[in-house]
């Protein structure tokens, strides 16, 4: 394979020719990124070299955990797997790959957006040390137990949580009730659906809170500081929460949405 390095201010992009527009406005917008992350975070870290693979075989062979973590998603949110952090380098798929995996305008923006995803979750491990990359095999096991802050925050932050509520409701529905909080099957498509509604309850400042450091209690210890409150009420309004949020469909009938009209009164008794 050749490959043609594109850079910008402060990312770089290793490619395929035919790949060369889309690396230039990959690194656009992890720029824009990069400066918003600076205000949130105490460090945004640069010289972060994005690697576009032309398919997922090669994207396969970037690290040997992402085959697990790929294959340990839900069905709905497997899709989205769609690249790997490394502390320094991104690897993602590249644009005609990600136009076969998508499964729609909204499922192609977030499958574009995974670069700027996982940058998000490199720039949110630079600050939290206990939170991959880099991987090891401890940081891998602890990864599987707090997978819904790790891609949840990375959504959140990322401006992408919004690209994901037609998967959500694919999972809803097709799946079982899910836990609390999500477990690493539904972290990627459920995650960021508690860093919203933290935001929204809690204002500025709350979702840094959240990702600061990892309890050595586990992620409730996390949720209850976060939210100032118990979790079961923690729990309660994130039910309520994804109810408002297949809510829409469900009232106006869309048969697009595939949601059927008694799927929100099966939700309500969950």
């Amino acid at each position: 394979m050749t490959w043609i390095e594109t850079t910008s201010l402060t990312f770089s992009a290793r490619h395929e020719d035919g790949d060369t527009g889309y690396a230039e406005k990959l690194l656009d917008r992890l720029e824009d990124l990069s400066l918003r992350l600076e205000d949130r975070f105490e460090v945004a870290p640069e010289d972060v070299s994005v690697v576009i693979h032309p398919s997922p075989v090669w994207l396969n062979l970037a690290h040997p955990f992402f085959p697990a973590v790929r294959w340990a998603a839900a069905p709905a949110g497997r899709r989205y797997v769609a690249g790997w952090p490394m502390a320094t380098e991104i690897h993602v798929l590249g644009e005609s790959a990600m136009e076969k995996r998508a499964a729609g305008e909204a499922s192609l923006e977030a499958l574009k957006g995974t670069a700027e995803r996982l940058y998000t979750q490199i720039v949110i491990a630079t600050n939290n040390g206990a939170i991959p990359p880099p991987w090891t095999p401890r940081r891998f096991l602890r990864y599987l137990s707090w997978a819904w802050l790790v891609e949840g925050s990375a959504q959140h932050f990322s401006r992408q949580v919004d690209l994901y509520r037609a998967a959500v409701i694919r999972r809803l529905r097709e799946g079982s009730r899910p836990s609390f909080p999500p477990g690493r099957r539904d972290a990627i498509l459920l995650g960021g659906t508690i860093f919203d509604l933290l935001e929204n309850y809690r204002g500025g400042g709350a979702c840094e809170l959240l990702v600061a450091r990892l309890r050595r209690d586990g992620p409730e210890a996390n949720l209850k500081a976060a939210f100032d409150l118990d979790l079961h009420e923690v729990e309660d309004m994130w039910r309520q929460y994804l109810r408002d949020l297949v809510r829409p469909d469900i009232d106006l009938r869309e048969d697009a949405s595939g949601v059927p009209v008694d799927f929100l009164a099966e939700l309500d008794q969950n």
